[in-house]
């Protein structure tokens, strides 16, 4: 049967609402580090915990699901998300982990899948969706063209390096931020990619243009693992294809050529020197530096298990190296302690053991990385039940080789850094996902 959502149409009054209560919840997310950054206060970073659930209620209470594919994807994520929840809160109880923590910690992992579900099951017309899609196109080339102005200013002494290194400053409209010239990376990155297969045959040099710059802006960002995580993820798209014969050959060629001109790039242009300081063999291997590092969690972790209900629950929300234990909690100490937020030491032996190997500088040997953070703070039980909502996703919304590219680098990511849990990154992501999900055909159309 198919999964094509019939066309329905209403006032146009109402479109103009809906799409902008979708880009508002876009910008909360999109735009914050830079406001933060020109002066606002720190807390508008976190604004979008609040904005994001209340436009989901605003949508679900003037929207009712009223087509089967809708209902099937809210039924699933609801449940999945309940599932979910009821782990996190018997976690929290075993581990005496504060209210806060639970509350904290279920937002920033399912608001991703929240604003997901906003933008797929809002009705929108043609007109009103060509209205968002441009002013998401917009502010990604804002982006885009930050980063370049950036990085102009910086090597002209204009722009004031004042932590991390020049080419870290580099961060579009995530500036400043730790880590944001790699969320900048990989936000451009899937714009482009977007563009190359939502853009009109004619707008080839557009297309061809918009990569290269993109693919520049990772070169002088030094957001290198960029590039890794991406080639990584597409192999990955790869082995979702075997069942597909010419899509798996097609791909495999488009794999083969990029990597012989990488390889080629690594070794003979100057501008790719960067890659070399990761080929090091003695950073790996059972006992390599990088490799102690990156597992420390996985050791460290399961030496605070008290019962063996720990390995199925965890040490509790907040209380290893996800987000909210390993950042948020120490940046928003004094807003969340009044509020009865709880840490746990096992947090602090992973930082103590990443300070001990400061000189391993790259993100891509920290020990604080995301699914390390789930499977740390909510064990096996929270660790599953998180990854049931990504196969909801999977299953019901990434319809092409799009989304599903950018759903595994997300997977990827996870065990690298903590953007599994970026909102800048992981929003965007699920933004463009959504206005995929649009294009094929998968909406209710109201206008």
């Amino acid at each position: 049967m198919s999964t094509q959502i019939p066309y329905i149409y209403t006032k146009e009054w109402g479109q103009v609402r809906y799409n902008l209560l979708i880009f508002l919840g876009f910008s909360s997310v999109f735009f914050p580090r830079l406001l933060d950054t020109l002066g606002a206060p720190s807390i508008i970073n976190l604004a979008h915990f609040a904005i994001i659930p209340a436009i989901f209620l605003f949508v679900i209470s003037k929207n009712p699901l009223s087509t089967s594919l809708q209902v099937l994807v809210a039924q699933r994520l609801l449940f999945s998300a309940l599932i979910f929840l009821a782990v996190m809160t018997a976690s929290a109880l075993l581990n005496y982990a504060g209210a806060i923590n639970v509350v904290a910690d279920f937002f920033i992992l399912t608001e991703p899948f929240i604003f997901l579900f906003i933008v797929i099951a809002t009705p929108l017309s043609k007109k009103s969706f060509d209205q968002l899609n441009r002013w998401v196109r917009i502010c990604m080339f804002l982006h885009i063209f930050l980063a370049y102005c950036q990085s102009i200013l910086i090597r002209l002494g204009l722009l004031a390096v004042t932590s991390m290194t020049a080419e870290d400053n580099v961060q579009g409209v995530f500036y400043l931020s730790f880590g944001g010239h790699v969320v900048s990376g990989f936000v451009a990155s899937a714009f482009a990619f977007y563009i190359w297969i939502s853009a009109d045959k004619q707008q080839t040099w557009l297309k061809a243009f918009l990569i290269g710059a993109v693919f520049y802006q990772i070169l002088f960002s030094d957001a290198k693992q960029v590039i890794m995580i991406l080639a990584i993820a597409w192999i990955l798209l790869l082995l979702t294809k075997v069942a597909d014969p010419m899509k798996l050959i097609r791909y495999a060629i488009i794999a083969s050529i990029v990597g012989f001109i990488l390889y080629w790039c690594i070794f003979n242009l100057e501008a790719f020197a960067a890659f070399k300081g990761w080929i090091r063999p003695g950073l790996y291997g059972p006992d390599g530096a990088a490799t102690l590092l990156k597992t420390a969690p996985l050791r460290i972790i399961p030496s605070y298990y008290k019962s063996p209900l720990n390995l199925l629950l965890g040490l509790g929300p907040g209380h290893t190296v996800g987000r909210l234990g390993g950042w948020m909690i120490e940046k928003y100490y004094s807003l969340l302690a009044p509020l009865g937020v709880t840490s746990h030491p096992a947090t602090e032996a992973i930082r103590t053991v990443w300070s001990d190997n400061s000189w391993l500088d790259s993100s891509l040997f920290s020990p604080l990385w995301g699914w390390a953070g789930v499977w740390g703070d909510l064990g096996i039980l929270g660790l599953f039940s998180y990854l049931s909502l990504w196969w909801v996703v999977w299953q019901y919304v990434c319809k092409d080789g799009f989304s599903q590219f950018n759903v595994l680098a997300i997977f990827v990511n996870g065990f690298v850094f903590t953007q599994l849990e970026e909102p800048g990154y992981i929003i965007s992501i699920m933004m463009l996902i959504g206005l995929r999900w649009h294009e094929q055909g998968n909406r209710i159309l109201i206008g």
